[in-house]
Order: structure tokens, then C-alpha cells, then sequence
């Protein structure tokens, strides 16, 4: 097994290569670990296009009807989608299986709460645990669980949408932006056309069909995004919007068909949230201060946790935060749901431009920019690198929630051990381009292999 092939076990659920690290069984035995730990009862059932998408769904059905559950199938949708109606159906949980932004030979389980979150640590600690006893509630052959299709998903997730508070549908619906998506062929197509079709947009789809053969590298980072920003030029086109394949990240392409920055999707959603309600944001320690200078502007505060949903969901909760996410182009609107959600983002950045009457260049221009570069180290041994890496800067704040984050007044670098990869990510910021290179090369010159 290589590097690559590893299997990535953690609290939010099991992630890997499929045919190696994640054949369908082990999908099976942790759907039934899963289905034990809910106690039974409804499950809801939904992935992203990837071209092991129906085997996995059938393991994973497998599993949790093995043990009692009820499993509702949704079919191919976006993870928050899976998340909402866990929530809506009051299911006992729910399963997405995608690799998000992983590519195409990887898939995963994701592990959902009855409320529509994904577990927290403690939650996602018994799973493993009973996964590797192995001591499931398998039912006899006349008490197994059941199946059934609820084909009415993404419509729902629309509505949901639409009626948030602080859109106005009509004023939206008047401007009739000219939109380009690109959906990369993943979960996204049909939620995306629906959804700007209820706002009025005329809409230019690229790779719109759900056939699990992504188009691109599937993170939507703006050096992804060339085809996308050639479109909205040749369109003349108000904006563009991308997404990953199972639609919890957004990024932007401008009218001047330049790709913003992933970055930029979190900062502009926050920076609405800040004009219209006295709130807090919560983000990770990976993402961009821009967030942290709109906040000043705006006299609130930013609160930062480590990376990954759950921790951010947390904080958002303890601090009721009408807004949060990640610099991943992850938006999570609680009015909506605890969740990360490209679709529900799309709705809040065409509200920005009906309201401030501007093209999204010029909005952009208002946000505090800074250089920020991402990069990954494959590393034999994360946690020595980590330990090594510890003692090239001493004369900085240190943040050790997550990895090592190092701060200065002007920039900072994190460092840290992916949770979804066997590899380091490394991530810098400063406000001038040849001192965030700088950083960059300390900590790659610290890799011995």
C-alpha cells in the first residue's frame, strides 16, 4: 500500500482509495458500526457523482440494514443537502459518501447526528470504537431494516433557501444576473440550476451533468478555475461560481473574469452578516484575516478554532454566530443550518450585489487584501516534521490547537497534518508577497523527506 493508499480514520468518519485501502467492505462494517451507535431507525442516505458512488451506496445500505435501520436513499446530492434533511425527516442520522475535494479514486464515509451535524469527537470516538469490536446489533432475518427513495431532496434544500430572512427574493429576481457555474460534473448541477432559476438568473452551466467525471481538479482554488474565468469574459457575465464535488465549498470569478479566491467567499458572506445583525464569526485557524479586519471595521470580533467543520459548528453554537466557516470557500449560515454550504452561499453573495449595486470587482477591491499561499509536503513522519519544525521561529506568538500556527503583527504560517490526506498542509499569509514566500520556504527547507 502507498503513501496515498492510506486510510484515513477520524471522528468524522473514514476516507480512502477505493479498491485499496476502502474496499466495500470495510464501507459495510463501518455503516453497521455507525447504525449501532444510532440505535436503529431512519438513516439518511445520500453521496456525490463519483464513479464508486453505487457500489459504496449499496455496501453502506447494506450495512445499516443489517442492523436495524431504516435507510432513506436521497440519492445524488450535496453533503449539506444530506445534513438538512438528516435534520427535516428527523432521522436518527445520515451518511453522505464523498471525498469532497479528494480526487476521483478516493471516496468516504461521512457520519452525520441526528440534528443534522456531523459528530463531534466524542460521538465519532464511539463509532470507531465499536467499528473495530465489531460487536454490531445485527438483527435476524425477519427484523432487518428497510429501504425507500425520497426523490424531493434538493427541492427541499431550494425552498429552505429561499426563505431565509435576510434575502430579498424580488429585488434579486429584478437584477436577472447573468451567472456562470461549473460544477465540475459533481453533486452540484441540479441544486445550483434550480436554485438560480427561483432567483431569476440566466444561468451558462459548464460540466452541469452529475457523471462523476470531474472536468478539473476538483478543489475549487482559483489556479483551478481557468476555463471558468475564460466563460465569464466570452459571456459577459456578472459573476462565476465553482464548487468541489459535493458542494461545501464556493469560490468566485469576478466580471472581469479574474478567480478571486476561495478565500474571498467567507470574507464577503461575513462582511454582509456584519452590516445587517450585531454577530460574531467563528472561522479556523487556517483561514484568512481578512475576516479579522472587516471585524474591526465593524467594531465585533472573530473566533478561531482548529480546522474542520465540527470544531468551527462548536464555536458558532457557544458563541451565536450568525456566521462562520472556512477559508476552503466554506459558508455555514446557522438560520439555515450548522453547515457548510456552497448553495445557501450562492444565494447570500447574489444578495451583496443586488444590495450594494456594484460588480463583484469593485466589492472585492473594499476587503483588506493580503498574499496568502497553500501548498502540501508529503511527509514520512507528520508528527517528527512537526516536532523539528517547532524550533525554526521562536520570536512569534505560537498557536499549538492545530498543529503549529506561528503569528506576527503583519503575517503568519500554519502547519499541519491533514485530517482528509496522508500528507502536511501548509498554509501563509502576509500582506507583502516576498515575506509570505519567505515563510513558506522555512518551513519547506525543514523537510528532510
Amino acid at each position: 500500500m502507498s503513501t496515498h493508499d492510506k486510510l484515513m480514520i477520524s471522528v468524522a468518519g473514514i476516507r480512502g482509495v477505493v479498491g485499496t485501502s476502502l474496499p466495500p467492505e470495510l464501507a459495510l462494517k463501518f455503516a453497521a458500526a455507525f447504525g449501532t451507535f444510532v440505535g436503529g431507525g431512519p438513516v439518511v442516505l445520500g453521496r456525490d457523482s463519483r464513479l464508486s458512488g453505487p457500489v459504496m451506496e449499496m455496501a453502506v445500505e447494506a450495512g445499516l440494514r443489517s442492523v436495524g435501520c431504516q435507510v432513506i436513499r436521497i440519492g445524488i446530492v450535496p453533503t449539506p443537502t444530506v445534513q438538512l434533511m438528516t435534520r427535516l425527516l428527523k432521522a436518527k442520522g445520515g451518511i453522505a459518501i464523498t471525498a469532497s475535494h479528494n480526487p476521483s479514486q478516493w471516496n468516504a464515509l461521512k457520519f452525520v447526528s441526528g440534528g443534522g451535524l456531523f459528530l463531534d469527537k466524542g460521538q465519532g470516538e464511539k463509532v470507531i470504537a465499536l467499528f473495530h469490536s465489531g460487536k454490531f446489533d445485527h438483527k435476524k432475518y425477519d427484523r432487518l431494516g428497510s429501504s425507500r427513495e425520497y426523490p424531493e431532496a434538493i427541492n427541499d434544500h431550494v425552498s429552505k433557501i429561499l426563505k431565509l430572512s435576510f434575502l430579498d427574493i424580488p429585488a434579486i429576481r429584478r437584477k436577472k444576473f447573468k451567472v456562470v457555474v461549473d460544477t465540475c460534473h459533481g453533486a452540484g448541477g441540479p441544486i445550483f440550476s434550480l436554485l438560480l432559476k427561483e432567483l431569476g438568473c440566466r444561468v451558462i452551466s459548464l460540466h452541469n451533468e452529475s457523471s462523476g467525471k470531474f472536468s478539473r481538479p476538483i478543489e475549487p482554488q482559483a489556479k483551478n478555475l481557468k476555463e471558468l474565468e475564460k466563460a465569464v469574459i466570452a459571456h459577459r457575465a456578472d459573476i462565476g461560481f465553482a464548487t468541489d464535488a459535493d458542494v461545501d465549498r464556493l469560490s468566485l470569478v469576478s466580471d472581469r473574469g479574474k478567480a478571486i479566491g476561495e478565500e474571498y467567499s467567507l470574507a464577503l458572506a461575513a462582511r454582509f452578516m456584519f452590516s445587517h445583525f450585531k454577530t460574531k464569526a467563528v472561522t479556523n485557524l487556517s483561514t484568512s484575516r481578512m475576516i479579522d479586519d472587516l471585524a474591526g471595521q465593524f467594531k465585533t470580533s472573530v473566533i478561531r478554532t482548529p480546522v474542520g467543520e465540527a470544531n468551527v459548528v462548536g464555536a458558532m453554537k457557544k458563541h451565536r454566530a450568525l456566521i462562520g466557516g472556512e477559508g476552503n470557500g466554506g459558508i455555514i449560515i446557522p438560520e439555515l443550518n450548522y453547515a457548510r454550504d456552497a448553495s445557501a452561499g450562492i444565494a447570500l453573495i447574489l444578495q451583496v450585489l443586488t444590495e450594494e449595486n456594484l460588480p463583484l470587482s469593485q466589492i472585492a477591491e473594499k476587503i483588506p487584501s493580503y498574499h496568502m499561499i497553500k501548498t502540501t509536503l508529503t511527509i514520512k513522519d507528520p508528527k517528527r516534521f512537526l516536532v523539528e519544525t517547532a524550533k525554526i521561529f521562536t520570536q512569534c506568538k505560537i498557536d499549538k490547537r492545530d498543529g503549529l500556527k506561528y503569528i506576527w503583527p503583519d503575517a503568519w504560517v500554519h502547519v499541519r497534518a491533514s485530517g482528509t490526506e496522508p500528507i502536511v498542509r501548509v498554509i501563509a499569509e502576509a500582506r507583502e508577497v516576498k515575506k509570505t514566500r519567505w515563510l513558506v520556504r522555512q518551513i519547506i527547507g525543514n523537510n528532510k523527506g
